[in-house]
């Protein structure tokens, strides 16, 4: 399968724009780079009936931004389910902001409540504080439930590229902590930790994502070459810690056949089942890193939220 034609007009374009790649900015510059081009191939952002802009507590005594959709209003009697989503940037760019659009999709598709994390960045804020804001956020969430009109028993967690590293770090946090989700959406999500894959060989330069600009998120993540082999930074093989992968929420997932980090997203779909856990892999073809963005100009994208907002109705028992 070669390249989705949209998807080559669009390579084609980053090209001719010769934007500076992200590898030879400061994160400051990498991040008002990747805020000013974010909503470019988006789709347009679907009207909700309330966003609220919060304040979550995480464990170092400070707060967090984080952003709650809600598509419909909420009513205490029949609470919502709800997505914690965390968004990409590979730790170091990104934000509630730059996911907006993505968010009130599916918050408007899967009907569902939205809540839109926004993680401390490196690196500033090195490994392990995503993690650790991340599930501090969903726990919250979890624990303060009813006062936002959610189903404590109907939570979702989710996100793209470093956000469905911190997804799938998450659900077994959960799980270890007694609120498991009812599914773990991960949008071509890294799960290793060297980078050395076929796929990251195969397809190191021309597809949007190059293996300079991952080696220069993760070194301004990581402390020290010993964090690779953690597993919250390498959930697929990462061995300092590495809890058993048993008894996880479902999982959805969701890789490109033009992105480096594929062949470690179809690892973990096997290592979870491997596992004996409930797992959807879903290969689109044609497609690059980042291509869940481009739904304003990518037809193939909105097919795939389609797919994705179906996973996630179907694990809150919400019918077509």
């Amino acid at each position: 399968m070669t390249l989705n034609a949209k998807i080559a007009l669009v390579l084609d374009m980053v090209a001719r724009a010769e934007r500076p790649p992200y590898h030879t900015l400061t994160p400051l510059e990498a991040r008002a780079s990747y805020e000013k081009s974010a909503s470019v191939l988006e789709i347009a952002s679907a009207p909700m009936h309330s966003v609220e802009n919060l304040q979550v507590p995480v464990r170092d005594g400070t707060t967090i931004r984080a952003r709650l959709y809600y598509p419909v209003e909420a009513h205490w009697a029949e609470p919502l389910p709800a997505l914690v989503y965390f968004h990409g940037g590979g730790f170091t760019v990104g934000s509630v902001d730059t996911h907006d659009a993505l968010c009130r999709m599916f918050a408007s598709d899967a009907r569902c409540a939205v809540l839109s994390v926004d993680y401390r960045l490196a690196p500033e804020h090195r490994f392990p504080t995503a993690v650790h804001d991340s599930f501090d956020a969903y726990a919250w969430l979890h624990a303060h439930a009813a006062q936002f009109a959610i189903d404590p028993a109907r939570l979702a967690m989710g996100g793209d590229s470093a956000g469905g590293t911190l997804a799938a770090v998450c659900a077994v946090l959960a799980r270890d902590a007694g609120i498991a989700p009812v599914l773990q959406m991960l949008i071509y999500p890294g799960t290793g930790g060297n980078q050395d894959t076929p796929s990251h060989v195969r397809l190191a330069d021309g597809h949007l994502l190059t293996a300079e600009t991952i080696q220069w998120f993760f070194n301004h993540y990581v402390r020290d070459a010993g964090d690779r082999d953690d597993w919250r930074f390498a959930p697929l093989d990462g061995t300092r810690d590495a809890p058993g992968l048993a008894g996880l929420a479902s999982a959805w997932i969701a890789v490109a056949q033009y992105d480096p980090l594929v062949d470690e997203g179809k690892a973990y779909a096997d290592k979870l089942r491997d596992a004996g856990n409930a797992v959807t892999l879903v290969h689109y073809d044609g497609m690059i890193h980042e291509f869940f963005k481009m739904g304003g100009f990518v037809e193939d994208a909105r097919r795939a939220h389609a797919d994705a907002a179906r996973a996630l109705r179907e694990a809150f028992g919400i019918g077509d």
